[in-house]
């Protein structure tokens, strides 16, 4: 490897080795490993739902509390996800991104010996904020480090990790659970999760973007170990940055001011707005999908059967989607996706009580919902800029969760109440509908 000059502006090294020639195997590398720390927070986020009947009958908690521990965690996220995410655009994404599997990891050991209500909900706030920042901040770093022709297909692969996660829990639990109990769930979770730290400590490269804008110390030593992982020439100097300006909001503020500048205030707005909407129905699905089967009438194992369908078709609908993106217009998918998963919410709600019917809808469900709704990180993470992109991502997840916080506490309530699993399936079969229709305007190839 011998050195060269380096070339005028920043963008032209980033497009001469992200976007131009072979994709080398260290690219492949982040994927592979954002997408698999995802895998660990679909693991510990809803490892709740799985136990949830085994922790409601230790504690004697009633479904509107239930509810309101699936709704803590979902708090948490969206909490990292707009105030510890956009952290990452002034200390770097790797660094976030250990820090975020360490408190994760540590704070779901601790949950394995919660013996109340307020110490669950503590806990599982704590677990969602490391897991809200992980999710936005490996987004960003993948597409960072993804080529444009594949970027959404790369923010694919990495938020699959979530559903995969979600969908081995259902698995992991057969084995656990009837030796070890639920407690057991958060051992398992809490001590593979701790361990990956190292793993992101040893392997997770900062991403070249955001050295090239922010300038940290060191960091063209930095930058020239990066290209030579990417089996890259060297560089002599850092490039000169296009625009001046983009280095001037490195505070917290700064960065969160300019999601509502005027070139990005009315993505931003639709956004927030799509997320919301597509978060209160698909978290309202993850967390009460068990439940609600077995008050239907069913066994637990049919629950977790369902649960397991469910986000089986979540991984297979979030890689379609992310291959069809490299042909296809990507908002233009997204809204086929969505809209079509309130169809069969609405099929689902109105099918007779057949096992296997409903489990064949659930399974589609969840590739129609969770293909589209991936989508959207794609869609963020395309159209912000480098240096607001984590701030960007995030605080579109984080106020799209308030969404997620307000759905499963809202089934807690409708459930408690007496209102069947059909007509909450009617329910949130709208907002589904309404992000899928919102969705289209935003116009991303």
């Amino acid at each position: 490897m011998t050195d060269s000059t380096a070339p005028a502006l920043a963008g032209d090294v980033v497009a001469d080795v992200i976007d131009n020639g072979q994709i080398s195997g260290q690219q492949i590398l982040v994927v592979g490993l954002c997408m698999f720390f995802n895998m660990l927070d679909g693991f510990d986020i809803t490892a709740m739902a799985i136990v949830a009947s085994a922790v409601s009958t230790e504690l004697q908690l009633t479904a509107d509390r239930l509810g309101l521990i699936f709704s803590f965690a979902l708090a948490g996220m969206m909490a990292g996800a707009m105030f510890l995410a956009p952290v990452s655009d002034i200390i770097g994404r790797r660094k976030l991104i250990i820090l975020s599997i360490t408190l994760v990891g540590v704070s779901v050991l601790f949950t394995a010996n919660a013996s109340s209500l307020a110490e669950f909900m503590a806990l599982r706030f704590i677990s969602g904020v490391g897991a809200g920042a992980m999710l936005a901040c490996q987004a960003t770093l993948a597409a960072e480090y993804s080529p444009e022709k594949y970027r959404s297909l790369s923010v694919a692969l990495t938020t699959a990790g979530y559903p995969l996660g979600a969908m081995m829990t259902a698995v992991v639990a057969g084995f656990i659970m009837p030796e070890y109990g639920w407690r057991g769930m958060f051992w398992f979770g809490g001590a593979v999760t701790l361990s990956m730290g190292l793993v992101a400590w040893l392997f997770i490269p900062e991403s070249l973007k955001f050295l090239f804008e922010r300038r940290p110390d060191n960091a063209l030593d930095r930058v020239n170990k990066i290209l030579l992982k990417l089996k890259k020439d060297t560089l002599t100097e850092l490039p000169l940055i296009a625009k001046a300006a983009t280095r001037e909001s490195k505070n917290f503020f700064g960065v969160m001011r300019s999601l509502l500048a005027r070139e990005h205030r009315v993505v931003t707005l639709v956004l927030w707005t799509t997320f919301f909407l597509c978060f209160s129905t698909l978290y309202f699905l993850m967390s009460w999908i068990p439940k609600l089967m077995e008050q239907t009438g069913y066994s637990a194992e049919t629950g977790h059967l369902a649960f397991f369908l469910f986000n089986l078709g979540g991984v297979l609908g979030i890689l379609t989607l992310g291959m069809m993106s490299t042909r296809w217009k990507l908002t233009n998918l997204v809204f086929v996706f969505l809209s079509l998963s309130a169809v069969c919410m609405v099929i689902f709600a109105a099918a007779p009580n057949q096992l296997n019917l409903l489990l064949v809808v659930i399974f589609l469900m969840g590739i129609l919902q969770q293909g589209g709704f991936t989508g959207l990180y794609a869609v963020a993470a395309k159209v912000y800029p480098t240096e607001i992109r984590s701030t960007g991502i995030g605080w579109a997840i984080g106020l799209g969760r308030s969404g997620a916080v307000l759905g499963p506490a809202a089934a807690g309530f409708l459930i408690a109440a007496g209102f069947s699993m059909s007509a909450n399936f009617y329910i949130f079969a709208i907002p589904m509908a309404l992000g899928g229709f919102i969705s289209y305007w935003l116009k991303v190839k």
